[in-house]
């Protein structure tokens, strides 16, 4: 697997990283179109945010896009490709992540998780901070926050 900075020019092909890794969850078609300005990715965000993204064999299998505000950044974007779930993309951007916030004088990471993924952050040492509730379909769907703190330089 190979990690690199996602250049404007990706911003397409992650977009439809991340689409796939949504519909995976089984969400309905409805939802996935509510989402879609949540799901893109465009080349601004990619040239204003640390954005990296994995590939295995020329092919995207992941990436994530973060934000940070002086000691503070946020998870805009992490995706797997529903194919490489399991075979340790995740934890290897999630660790390139805390590593570049850490590099860019960061002491806390937060991320506002599909319940879906609240589990996965969990077991990468984040703690539960609260939730947000949104509403979809004219129902409460609720979204975990998630803090991690790092270590001090």
């Amino acid at each position: 697997m190979r990690l690199q900075r996602a250049r404007p020019e990706d911003a397409a092909r992650l977009t439809a990283l991340a689409h796939a890794a949504k519909r995976r969850w089984g969400y309905p078609e409805r939802w996935i179109r509510a989402w879609r300005a949540d799901l893109t990715l465009t080349p601004a965000c990619i040239r204003d945010n640390e954005v990296f993204a994995a590939s295995e064999r020329g092919e995207a299998v992941g990436f994530y896009a973060l934000a940070c505000h002086g000691r503070r950044c946020s998870v805009e974007h992490f995706w797997v490709a529903p194919a490489a779930i399991g075979r340790g993309v995740g934890r290897a951007l999630f660790r390139h992540l805390l590593v570049r916030a850490a590099a860019l004088g960061a002491q806390r990471v937060e991320i506002e998780a599909d319940p879906n993924a609240e589990g996965f952050y969990l077991k990468m040492g984040a703690r539960c901070l609260g939730e947000r509730v949104y509403r979809l379909d004219g129902k409460p769907r609720v979204l975990p926050v998630l803090v991690l703190d790092l270590p001090a330089a």
